[in-house]
């Protein structure tokens, strides 16, 4: 059968298999607690990308191989490059997860694959269950569709499934560097985004960046009673408070001089677009959980705009002592994550400078300040135009049921950018099966079931879809 049929038999195959198979391929996966951070076990890392060449290899892939750089996580690539004279896709996801966070909020344990039902229907309960184990399985299952049907892909694929996204792919360039002509494609496909909403796609053509530090500022050289030093001794917990507190205005917006003077203004079209998105405030508080009485910090527009192209800063995490250990003492220091999500035109290591120094600026009392950065990732759009989105498009409406709605992500990638540049610019398409109810990062993540499913189907079309791309 020619392989620029359309993909019945593929389509066909991968639904009567979904539950069997492709459900049990992620389940397996997110098993596996192959969280990247610092303190816990790599071996579980490495065990996960075994895990990961082990499907690569069982649903068709072949050079399957681990790769290692020192000091980093592995990664897992595989091929297949039979279909002569057909566009050759370079498929992205990631391995590796996010820590499960506080084991008291799981509702399930973080590493049992749990199905329930949640928002929008019947959803998979685990860490990595969305973000982004499933991404792999969306590229596996859509491989082995058409193997086990016609026989053959029409399209030529290389696979690359990332070891340390989650911790800023810190080892990402000299990764580049080292297998660049190995990592060579047409188009990039990247599964490890956001839909718009629960059954409607999304199609990403826009990511913030991020620039982070760790801040600590000590006062003691030992942790002391409250009690009998409480007064001349300055509290670090208290110091760090005021600090943080004047990165903000009273708005909730930042208050780093330097860092707003970089944000592009709002362009007439995209004032325009942005305000057709059907999307409004009453949405945003259902889908983030805010409380009825707490009120968003909003500045002149929708919280979508401002998500979508407005940066913002968090702080991720404050330590000073634990809720668990609190006692009657002054801590001897307090420690502080702080990132700033950037968009377009905003330069990482000039905000990541204006944060340091403004920082510095801010110290009370003389504490000692320990500045930690890390992670550099730049901000990247792209313009949804030409017979890759087009096929894209048609492939998500085909598999969903629905249009996709062209969206901003307020995440970051950090992958996206340096790939696309090393491919000569060529299109990138974001997808994933994330949505609003995903919960990513957070305690109880999910991925809803029936959107798994969809975005396997359009995995299909779309190889189907840009096979019929001329050259």
């Amino acid at each position: 059968m020619s392989t620029n049929s359309q993909p019945t038999q593929a389509l066909n195959h991968f639904k009567e298999n979904f539950e069997s198979t492709y459900l049990e391929d992620l389940k397996k996966l997110v098993r596996i607690p192959s969280v990247s951070f610092p303190g816990f076990p790599e071996e579980e890392v490495t065990k996960s990308a075994h895990a990961v060449a082990d499907l690569l290899r069982k649903r068709g892939l072949e050079n399957v191989r681990i790769l290692s750089l020192d000091g980093a996580h592995p990664y897992v690539v595989g091929e297949r490059l039979r279909a002569p004279g057909k566009p050759t896709l370079l498929l992205y996801a990631h391995h590796d997860v996010q820590p499960p966070g506080r084991i008291e909020r799981w509702e399930t344990p973080p590493f049992e694959p749990t199905l329930k039902d949640g928002p929008g229907g019947l959803r998979m309960f685990a860490r990595g269950s969305a973000d982004d184990k499933t991404g792999i399985v969306v590229h596996t299952s859509a491989i082995d569709a058409y193997l086990k049907t016609i026989g053959e892909l029409p399209v030529n694929v290389k696979v690359i499934i990332e070891g340390e996204e989650e911790i800023g792919s810190g080892h990402l360039e000299e990764f580049l560097s080292k297998y660049r002509d190995e990592l060579k494609a047409d188009i990039l496909v990247l599964t490890d985004t956001t839909n718009f909403d629960c059954g409607v796609p999304g199609l990403t053509i826009a990511l913030r960046g991020m620039v982070g530090v760790d801040i600590e500022l000590k006062s003691l050289s030992k942790t002391v009673h409250s009690g009998m030093w409480g007064g001349p001794v300055p509290d670090p917990a208290m110091a760090l408070s005021k600090v943080l507190s004047k990165l903000v205005d009273e708005n909730g917006q930042i208050a780093i001089p330097g860092v707003m003077e970089q944000v592009r203004p709002l362009s007439a079209d995209e004032k325009k677009y942005l305000n057709q998105v059907p999307y409004n405030e009453a949405d945003f508080r259902r889908q983030a959980g805010v409380l009825p009485k707490v009120s968003l910090l909003k500045d002149e527009v929708s919280p979508v705009v401002q998500v979508w192209r407005k940066p913002s800063l968090t702080v991720n995490a404050l330590q000073s002592s634990s809720r668990a250990q609190a006692g009657n003492t002054i801590n001897d220091s307090a420690w502080a994550r702080v990132t700033i999500r950037l968009v377009a035109d905003m330069d990482p290591q000039r905000v990541q400078n204006q944060l340091e120094d403004f920082l510095k600026s801010l110290v009370p009392w003389g504490l000692e300040l320990n500045l930690t950065p890390h992670g550099l990732t730049p901000p990247w759009s792209t313009e949804p135009k030409g017979p890759v989105f087009e096929a894209a498009e048609k492939a998500l409406t085909l598999g969903y049921g629905k249009a996709p709605q062209m969206m901003g992500c307020g995440g970051s990638i950090p992958f996206v950018k340096p790939f696309a540049e090393a491919l000569g610019g060529a299109p990138a398409l974001l997808i994933g099966v994330e949505d609003p109810y995903t919960n990513a990062h957070g305690e109880n993540e999910s991925v809803l079931i029936q959107d798994l499913r969809s975005a396997c189907l359009s995995q299909i079309y779309l190889f189907s879809e840009i096979s019929k791309i001329k050259s």
